[in-house]
C-alpha cells in the first residue's frame, strides 16, 4: 500500500490537482491541527475555529483543479486560514454594531414612547384638576391659559373686575401647584 505521508507538499499538490482523494486527506491531516491551533488563538471559539478550517478544506477540495500555490502549501494554508478568520472577526463586529446599532434603536423607540406616555397621563391629570376647580374659578382660568386673553379681556367678558379676575387665576395657580407637586412626585418615582 502506498504511503502518502512520504510524499512532498508538492507532489500532494499535483496528486490533489488530479483529484487525488488519498492526497488530500494527506494534505489534511497534515495541517488540520496546526491550522486549527493558530484559528483558535485568534478567535477563542471552537466553533468558529473548526468552522474556519472546514472552509478551508472544502474550498481547497472544490477548486484543487485550478489551485495556484505562489509558495509553498503551508504558507498558501496557513494565509487561507488567516483570510478565514479575519473574516469571521469582520462578520462578528460588523453583527454586533447592528445588534447594538438595533438595541439603540429599540431604547430610543421605547424612551420616546415612555416619554409619550408620561405626557398623556400628565395632560390627563391636569385636565382632570382643572376640571375639578370650582366653576367661576376654572372659567376664569381657562380663559387665561387655554384662550390665552388678559385680565382686561376676561374681566370685560365675565363682567367682573381685573382685581378678581387676577385673584382667581392666583388661586386657581395654587390650588393647582398643590395638586401637582404631589402628582409630580409620583408621576416621576
Amino acid at each position: 500500500m502506498l504511503s502518502y505521508s512520504t510524499f512532498s507538499d508538492s507532489e500532494l499538490i499535483s496528486m490533489l490537482r488530479l483529484s487525488n482523494r488519498a492526497a488530500y486527506t494527506e494534505i489534511y491531516k497534515r495541517y488540520t491541527a496546526v491550522l486549527y491551533s493558530h484559528a483558535y488563538s485568534k478567535l477563542q471559539d471552537r466553533e468558529e475555529a473548526r468552522d474556519a478550517i472546514q472552509e478551508l478544506f472544502t474550498t481547497l477540495w472544490l477548486k484543487r483543479e485550478n489551485i495556484s500555490i505562489e509558495t509553498n502549501l503551508s504558507g498558501y494554508l496557513y494565509c487561507a486560514v488567516r483570510n478565514r478568520v479575519l473574516n469571521t472577526i469582520s462578520h462578528k463586529r460588523v453583527a454586533s454594531n447592528y445588534f447594538v446599532s438595533i438595541q439603540e434603536d429599540f431604547n430610543r423607540f421605547e424612551s420616546i414612547t415612555d416619554h409619550r406616555v408620561r405626557e398623556n397621563e400628565l395632560a390627563f391629570l391636569i385636565e382632570k384638576e382643572i376640571a375639578s376647580l370650582p366653576p367661576k374659578m376654572r372659567e376664569v382660568f381657562e380663559l387665561s391659559r387655554k384662550s390665552n386673553l388678559s385680565r382686561k379681556e376676561i374681566a370685560t367678558q365675565l363682567n367682573l373686575s381685573e382685581k378678581t379676575v387676577k385673584n382667581q387665576i392666583n388661586n386657581a395657580l395654587k390650588v393647582l401647584k398643590l395638586k401637582f407637586d404631589s402628582i409630580l412626585t409620583l408621576v416621576i418615582f
